[in-house]
């Protein structure tokens, strides 16, 4: 008569054991890893029978991004580019879930239930921003130290600045450019109210389970390259001789879309060679148009025969009236060596040289005309 409530006892027991593993094991599952997200956001990931969804928002983060300064940038500039992003996100509205409570006071769910919206309202802030910049034409470089930048987070309504070196092509065309910023984030989805049924999996202090979902979006950073002019050498004319002055003309090209106006010619020369006028005035040169300078330059006596190098630019004043410089053009000048002539003293010394040779042969002469005169009269005798 004793055996059978034993053995009963004894399958109670089993259940009890089974059932409490089997909560044990749902805690392991799904409710453990998810307590070693942060506590500040009170992250945890519980089955729906857990849980109760009172209201859904509408709404999420937008990023924005723009240049912080002046956007416009000039060929063969390395530049910090400044950016600044902003969460302009919004809660459109919000809709109430038939949440199905088991019998619960309506005033106290009610209370329940507003609290959960307010935890809605997070939806708009963005967290753990990884932004990366990238060019698409081969004329800008970003450089790949620091191009992956980092923001914890950003609430709706607030900015973040970014910080990027960028390489300029010093052939690079004039106009508006793009740079591609894809942005990665992750936002929260959805909030939703844990229930005490919970306290049966050993979960406490948790008000909330929240649903994060991660987005990518690629935002364009517009800029701009200046137009300004570029200068070429197309034409040199005229050599120079040893220690002599002679004019050396020096032909000069804009070959970019943008007039130079009020345009200086300068010259660099160095010993052997100088001049006394180095800046000759061009006027405006147009976009394709040439013009010429005249230098005269001289050459020292004993400077050697070959082509010397001069360095020339051009000082203009661009479309808002800033002074500016060329790129250093090199000049290459021909040294011609001096003409043999002979000089006046050297023609004088020769005639000098010329008379005494006479002079002496002269002497000779009659020196000898004499001894045979002598000779004569004492064959006389």
């Amino acid at each position: 008569m004793i055996k059978v409530p034993i053995i009963k006892l004894r399958q109670n027991m089993i259940k009890k054991l089974t059932t409490f593993a089997l909560i044990l094991l749902v805690v392991s599952v799904t409710a453990l890893p998810a307590l070693g997200e942060d506590d500040e956001n009170n992250f945890i990931a519980l089955d729906h029978g857990y849980t109760v969804d009172y209201y859904k928002s509408y709404g999420a983060p937008a990023i924005q991004a723009s240049i912080t300064g002046d956007p416009e940038f000039e060929r063969g500039e390395t530049a910090d580019l400044k950016i600044k992003i902003a969460n302009v996100g919004v809660i459109s509205g919000f809709k109430r879930l038939n949440a199905n409570q088991k019998r619960i006071n309506d005033s106290i769910e009610e209370t329940i239930a507003l609290k959960e919206m307010g935890e809605e309202e997070e939806a708009t802030t963005a967290k753990d921003i990884e932004a990366t910049l990238q060019s698409e034409t081969k004329y800008i470089e970003v450089e790949s130290t620091g191009n992956f930048q980092n923001v914890e987070e950003l609430e709706t309504g607030h900015t973040a600045p970014l910080s990027y070196t960028i390489k300029v092509d010093g052939n690079i065309p004039a106009g508006n450019y793009e740079l591609l910023l894809p942005v990665t984030y992750q936002y929260q989805a959805n909030v939703r109210t844990v229930t005490a049924d919970a306290i049966n999996l050993g979960i406490t202090d948790v008000d909330y389970a929240r649903e994060y979902k991660t987005k990518t979006e690629v935002l364009k950073i517009p800029l701009s390259i200046k137009s300004e002019p570029k200068f070429e050498v197309t034409n040199v004319s005229g050599s120079l001789i040893q220690g002599e002055s002679k004019v050396v003309n020096i032909t000069y090209k804009n070959t970019r879309e943008t007039m130079a106006k009020d345009a200086f010619a300068r010259i660099i020369v160095m010993s052997p060679l100088s001049t006394e006028k180095s800046t000759v005035r061009l006027g405006d040169i147009g976009p394709g148009e040439e013009k010429t300078a005249s230098f005269e330059i001289k050459a020292a006596q004993d400077a050697t025969v070959k082509k010397y190098g001069v360095n020339s630019e051009i000082k203009y004043l661009d479309d808002d009236k800033n002074t500016k410089f060329s790129e250093s053009m090199k000049v290459n000048l021909p040294l011609e060596a001096t003409e043999e002539k002979f000089s006046v003293t050297g023609i004088a010394i020769l005639l000098i040289i010329v008379i005494a040779l006479y002079q002496i042969v002269n002497v000779h002469r009659k020196r000898n005309h004499n001894n045979e005169n002598v000779s004569g009269d004492e064959n006389e005798y």
